[in-house]
């Protein structure tokens, strides 16, 4: 088959391997901490992240366990990848999520995924409830449950600062803010002052558990550090990277799209309910070059070639103060409190990117938060009274700022709002819900469904809901090749088996511990001699892909054994064009999506039934899952 990489033989085993094989399970309950080897297999078939952990905790969160109740498991799982030299560095937290009830996963750069398999572990799960505030310390093979009653109440970057500064700064720390310890299904877990596992109230999941922190520490500093062949794959890699899209990245990162977004029709504006060309015409302030002026050096996570993030110069705003080498805000944070909200103010989003970071809180909801308020409040839904005196306006960026901090820490109106837009729109009743966007309790991305089709079924279908993870269309990595998009983006028939490869490819992304900004320039069609190259293995593209196909079928059996149809999750009609909310000016003027012929063909090409969307018995047992199938009764 096209792109097959077979090598001639198996690869020489590297003298030491990508995975551990083992990880740690904590019981809070009662402090037990037990070690489990795993088998090489497992790693073949899920490819760790959260693949692995979509098996483990299939087999091991009770059907119909309360998410913040003591029978849900929270994982943290680094990728087969992370903490080799070829690129690896990710991390995937994994529950089932009080968000929507169903599969929650959550993914985070930074340093903490490669520091755990430094440690010598593939994963830790957490198990039970502890009765009082604990970390967990993780120094090699020593694993200890620690008393947190020292840090709980503190902002998740002046406690990672604490406890780096206790136990040094070769220290890694995954850890939640104020939001998570105040259960807010907005909140999620930090790393490296500020990337965070954001999505599906994963940092709810860990505030339930009473866990302030996983600390770890490690004498080891790569995994393969002196496999010369490794890195010079690595570097061969970087040699062939897409030169124009890696300059991009490496210059202005996500944020560089933010001002062309708002005008292209990508970025949602003014809650979805307006048209950046006519409503939010200054951008001039958002554009890359302008951002950074406002920072002082490159970030990158843990070895990344990208280097895509950056850090600032210290503010010089008394209104909007951050303090120097806080991280430039990512597009989805410069989209929902920028274009959503109507503020230009750059000072503002960087500022409000650093409170987010301070409570631990996914900015994409926190944003999406406030602009329901804002609509709420100017439609007559609340007023004054309810929103703790504050007068909510797009635009009115003071209030929008006490109106965050009341998010983080549940106080006042800001408790109405802290479990998302689904919620507070229950709460809050009298025709709210009209302006409560989200899909299956999570908050919308900052990507219009209109201009890339394939983000409307992903939004809709996707066992995490409202995610724009899940789907990337460009790439291939050597297996099969599955049909291109069709390019007229109004043209919505055969998209299916496009879009069921693109997700597929994104489960082996995503489960590995790579990076999505790297496998959209480089040059994939070695990712098979990548993988291989670290774990021994002779795995093929077509391998792989089915690896992805295997993540991709548990992950919904875990949805719909939980009980839910993911197409009876309501859409809003401002992301479809449909029930006469098509746009009336603008690049996107009269596009109305045909949703029904898009999911058809998505479920089609899946083997999923086209009406409850559960995977057939014949799908799950091509992918050697007969016990997924025996426990879903198909």
């Amino acid at each position: 088959m096209a792109g097959d990489r077979r090598q001639e033989g198996p690869p020489p085993v590297p003298e030491e391997l990508a995975f551990n094989g083992k990880i740690l399970n904590v019981n809070l309950s009662n402090g037990e901490v037990t070690p489990e080897d795993i088998p090489e297999q497992m790693y073949k078939d899920y490819l760790g992240g959260y693949g692995l952990g979509a098996r483990l905790l299939f087999d091991r969160i009770p059907q119909g366990a309360d998410p913040m109740g003591p029978e849900n498991v929270l994982g943290l799982m680094p990728g087969v990848m992370t903490g080799t030299p070829i690129f690896g560095n990710r991390f995937q937290a994994v529950c089932k999520s009080p968000s929507t009830g169903g599969w929650g996963d959550a993914n985070c750069g930074g340093d903490f995924g490669p520091y755990l398999k430094f440690a010598g572990w593939d994963g830790i799960l957490l198990y039970g409830q502890s009765d009082k505030p604990v970390y967990i310390l993780i120094d090699d093979d020593k694993v200890s449950v620690e008393d947190a009653s020292g840090y709980w109440g503190m902002d998740a970057i002046s406690a990672e600062k604490k406890f780096k500064d206790e136990y040094g700064k070769k220290t890694s720390v995954a850890l939640i803010g104020q939001s998570g310890e105040n259960l807010s299904y907005l909140s999620g877990i930090c790393n490296e002052h500020g990337r965070l596992a954001a999505r599906s109230g994963v940092g709810a999941v860990m505030g339930s558990k009473r866990v302030k922190a996983v600390v770890v520490k490690s004498t080891r500093q790569m995994i393969q550090q002196h496999d010369k062949e490794a890195r010079a794959m690595m570097k061969d890699s970087l040699d062939n990277f897409a030169a124009p899209l890696r300059d991009f990245f490496r210059s202005f990162g996500t944020t560089g799209i933010t001002a062309g977004s708002a005008h292209s029709g990508d970025s949602p504006v003014r809650n979805w309910g307006g048209v950046g060309v006519e409503v939010f015409t200054d951008v001039a302030g958002l554009q890359g070059p302008v951002v950074n002026e406002k920072m002082t050096k490159h970030y990158a996570c843990w070895h990344c070639p990208l280097a895509c993030g950056a850090e600032s110069v210290e503010s010089t705003n008394p209104k909007y103060p951050y303090p120097k080498n806080t991280h430039r805000p990512e597009y989805e944070t410069m989209g929902a409190f920028g274009t959503m909200n109507l503020i230009n103010d750059l000072d503002f989003l960087i500022h409000a990117n650093h409170v987010c970071n301070e409570y631990g809180l996914d900015t994409i909801g926190a944003g999406g938060a406030i602009s329901f308020a804002i609509e709420c409040f100017e439609n007559g839904i609340i007023t004054k009274e309810d929103t703790d005196g504050l007068e909510l306006r797009w635009g009115g960026d003071d209030a929008a700022m006490d109106l965050l901090h009341k998010i983080g820490k549940r106080e006042g109106f800001g408790d109405v709002l802290a479990d998302g837009v689904k919620v507070a729109a229950e709460k809050i009743g009298n025709g709210s819900e009209a302006y409560a966007i989200h899909i299956g309790g999570q908050e919308l991305p900052m990507h219009d469904p209109k201009l890339q089709p394939e983000f409307h079924t992903t939004y809709r279908l996707d066992p995490t809901p409202a995610r724009h993870t899940q789907y990337e269309g460009n790439s291939v990595f050597g297996g099969p090749a599955y049909p291109k998009a069709p390019k007229d983006f109004q043209d919505y028939a055969n998209r299916g088996e496009h879009h069921k490869g693109a997700s597929e490819y994104m489960h082996v992304v995503n489960a590995t511990g790579m990076c999505q900004f790297i496998m959209m320039a480089a040059p994939t069609e070695q990712f098979p001699e990548w993988i291989n190259k670290v774990t021994g293995w002779n795995m093929t593209g077509d391998e792989l892909q089915q690896a992805g196909e295997r993540i991709g079928n548990l992950r919904m059996a875990f949805e719909v054994r939980e009980g839910n149809n993911p197409l009876a999750r309501q859409v809003p009609s401002r992301l479809t064009g449909q029930e006469g909310q098509a746009q009336t000016v603008g690049p996107l003027k009269d596009v109305i999506l045909d949703t029904e012929t898009m999911e058809t063909d998505f479920l089609e090409a899946c083997g999923w039934d086209t009406t409850n969307c559960t995977p057939s018995r014949a799908k799950l047992e091509s992918l050697g899952l007969s016990d997924v199938a025996d426990a879903l009764k198909v």
